[in-house]
């Protein structure tokens, strides 16, 4: 596989790896997806806006430079936007890799830091030296208007040029909650969406956290994915029970819809609308409840979205599908192609089993 160095969402030469529920694998066009789905199906997307969750400044006690990105939160309410857990790095840029980033100065609860127009105050450390709780000083007001002056979309290594944060918004972007993109929904535009209700396969959305990818220490990223808060409308909801009393199958757009809709599923094996804060860890023990089909990223063995993945196929499936995206020079990453796994025939079992929390981010992480 190789890095996707150019952003763009949609590009014509975009592939699909399709792997089916017996394991067989297949190589289409991306822009092929809407024909894998049946009458009656449902397709549920993130529709979360990203944040530029990026921010520049000087941690005040030392006066060094220092990056911010935002990691976390415990509500998607638009006012309570003073309370973030985050990731902090040294001096650098995007142009490093993240592993290679120098570490923040030692950090300890009070300390302030100066990020633009932003002040912000280091609460707690999160079981990590660079793992922190932050609380950001001002009205809601002014922290939207500061994180829209001074931000940036969390940048990538791989690419050649700064990302904008219109780059990172999928077409279907509404609220800004995401601290990386839902990457796995740039599959979409308005055209496939209008194919699909031609198709009688229904539509909808959620919104979800969508957290951070990698956090440059191989430690904090066996935690990852942090918890996240995530918000189910009744529509969605309704929508799915409708879909599995007909015996439809629930396609989820991206990880993050898979861990949204199996954590609001967790109680009864039943979607509750509402907002909450997907706590588990997705991965090979995990029985799916709700969805039958990930559409999601090329992703590299030993990513939390990988493991995710084994959640719907064995080990010997994912490892014959990566060993084809490799064979085929497929493009990782968040510009990259897409693969789509359905959950195996034989997992109808309706047990989850979630991992522990490592890092004590807010609740669990």
């Amino acid at each position: 596989m190789r890095a996707a160095t150019l952003p763009i969402q949609r590009p014509d030469d975009a592939r699909l790896l399709v792997v089916d529920g017996s394991g067989h694998i297949e190589h289409r066009a991306r822009r092929a997806l809407a024909t894998f789905l049946r009458a009656y199906d449902c397709v549920i997307a993130n529709d979360a806006a990203t944040l530029p969750a990026s921010l520049h400044g000087i941690h005040d006690r030392t006066g060094e430079s220092i990056e911010v990105r935002l990691a976390g939160r415990p509500s998607l309410a638009a006012d309570e936007v003073a309370r973030f857990s985050a990731i902090l790095f040294g001096a650098g840029d995007f142009h490093m890799q993240t592993e290679a980033r120098a570490a923040p100065p030692a950090l300890f609860p009070g300390d302030r830091l100066t990020l633009g127009p932003l002040t912000a105050t280091v609460v707690r450390m999160l079981g990590h030296p660079r793992f922190v709780e932050l609380r950001l000083h001002g009205s809601a007001v002014h922290i939207w208007h500061a994180l829209a002056l001074h931000g940036r979309p969390v940048q990538y290594a791989h690419l050649d040029s700064a990302l904008a944060l219109w780059d990172v918004w999928t077409p279907i972007a509404a609220q800004p909650v995401a601290f990386e993109p839902p990457s796995a929904g740039f599959v979409l535009d308005w055209r496939t969406i209008e194919s699909l209700h031609a198709r009688r396969i229904s539509f909808a959305t959620l919104t979800h956290a969508a957290g951070l990818s990698s956090t440059g220490d191989a430690g904090l990223d066996r935690c990852l994915p942090f918890d996240e808060p995530y918000r189910i409308p009744a529509a969605t909801a309704a929508l799915i029970e409708a879909t599995r009393a007909r015996q439809g199958r629930v396609v989820a757009i991206g990880t993050t819809v898979v861990r949204a809709l199996e954590h609001a599923a967790s109680v009864d094996g039943t979607v509750h609308a509402g907002d909450g804060i997907a706590t588990q860890r997705i991965g090979p023990n995990t029985r799916l409840r709700i969805v039958d089909v990930v559409v999601s990223g090329a992703h590299e063995p030993g990513s939390s979205h990988y493991e995710l993945l084994r959640a719907f196929a064995d080990r010997a499936t994912l490892a014959r599908a990566t060993a084809a995206l490799e064979a085929h020079r497929y493009r990782t990453h968040e510009f990259g192609d897409s693969v789509w796994i359905e959950r195996r025939k034989d997992d109808r079992q309706d047990a989850q089993v979630s991992a522990p929390c490592c890092c004590g981010q807010y609740a669990t992480c």
